[in-house]
């Protein structure tokens, strides 16, 4: 007898999904995405084996600065009104240590997919008091934001730029067992 696989949905009142970029290369400017959907699915139990999907409406994205946020949201960027979400799909999972998976899987943003690998450490599993059972993820990782075709970019007097090319990506994901 096959072992059925457990759904697991994201709780997006319990779930942060954001990144992070160089600004002039001396700090750093936080975004994160307001609404978002996603699930896990897994045999075993501790995770081992689970797959994820995760879709990102890229007009929720906020850096907490309108001006900033419409600018991401534009054609320059990530162009909301063609490209309206992000998507990723894990196409595979290995163990990287006893408290860290290693997880690839295919992101898309701007109709550019590409395949990309996320460190997952597994935060634990309990039921909550009204009988739920959750479990809780720190994911992290790093992409090239022109691989993907976020090109815009300006270069200073001084010869430094505007915008990182490197993105981090840092995720804290709780999932409801279905």
């Amino acid at each position: 007898m096959e072992n059925k696989a457990t759904t697991w949905v994201i709780d997006p009142s319990h779930t942060e999904i954001m990144f992070k970029a160089k600004h002039l290369v001396i700090s750093t400017i936080t975004g994160k995405f307001e609404k978002f959907e996603g699930k896990t699915t897994s045999v075993s139990a501790d995770f081992s084996d689970f797959k994820a999907e995760f879709t990102a409406n890229i007009d929720s994205l906020s850096t907490g600065t309108p001006d900033r946020d419409a600018h991401l949201k534009s054609p320059d960027f990530f162009d909301a009104p063609n490209y309206p979400k992000l998507n990723f799909v894990s196409t595979g999972l290995k163990k990287n240590s006893d408290s860290e998976l290693i997880m690839s899987g295919d992101l898309t943003i701007r109709g550019t997919t590409k395949n990309i690998d996320l460190k997952v450490e597994p935060t634990g599993i309990m039921v909550d008091p009204y009988g739920n059972t959750r479990a809780g993820f720190e994911i992290n990782g790093k992409i090239s934001r022109k691989e993907f075709g976020l090109l815009w970019n300006v270069v200073t007097e001084t010869g430094g730029i505007m915008v990182s090319d490197e993105i981090k990506m840092l995720v804290n994901v709780e999932v409801i067992k279905q």
